[in-house]
């Protein structure tokens, strides 16, 4: 028995019936995902559920040593309200993903002393992380803004683009956050 008997054997064919369960799929993780996190965003600029509001976000980013707290705090906000609705509605996907991934990436950097799975740790943050960066790989899905149109992105060199993006954005803040 060959590699290529066994492959063909296990591969699963690419039905009408499995490409929608996978646009079904991508359509439930990004309306999801994108709206949780839009939530947070949201809680931290306008404290719509129960949130902080975006005085108490930026003295809370102030004492965590983001400083100015009032920009990178509302940068923060901005970045999952704005980054959120993207994913969410499937919108320029890759950039939304790349919003995302560049806050959970300065997210899982400030939370990281907590550990994993303690509660008070990086696990959310690298759980959001790893949903961004699958998001900016697969694309929005039909089911999507930019589902079927010429301009929708999605693919490994729109998946790498967005995570360089990302990286390269969270570098930055942190770096700023050092420097000033």
């Amino acid at each position: 028995m060959t590699v290529e008997s066994t492959l063909d054997r296990t591969a699963v064919p690419a039905t009408g019936n499995r490409i929608l369960s996978t646009d079904i799929g991508l359509l439930i993780l990004r309306v999801v995902f994108g709206l949780l996190i839009a939530a947070h965003g949201s809680q931290k600029l306008f404290g719509w559920f129960d949130g902080p509001g975006l005085t108490a976000n930026n003295a809370a980013f102030g004492e965590m040593g983001f400083n100015p707290g009032s920009f990178f705090g509302t940068l923060a906000g901005l970045s999952e309200f704005t980054g959120g609705l993207l994913l969410a509605l499937g919108a320029l996907s890759p950039l939304g993903a790349a919003i995302v991934l560049g806050t959970t990436i300065v997210i899982i950097h400030t939370t990281f002393d907590g550990g994993l799975l303690t509660g008070k740790g990086y696990e959310t943050g690298l759980l959001y992380a790893v949903a961004a960066a699958a998001l900016a790989f697969t694309g929005p899905g039909r089911f999507s803004v930019d589902g079927n149109r010429p301009w929708a992105r999605g693919g490994v060199v729109w998946g790498l683009v967005a995570v360089v993006v990302a990286v390269v954005a969270a570098v930055l803040v942190l770096t700023f956050k050092s420097v000033l």
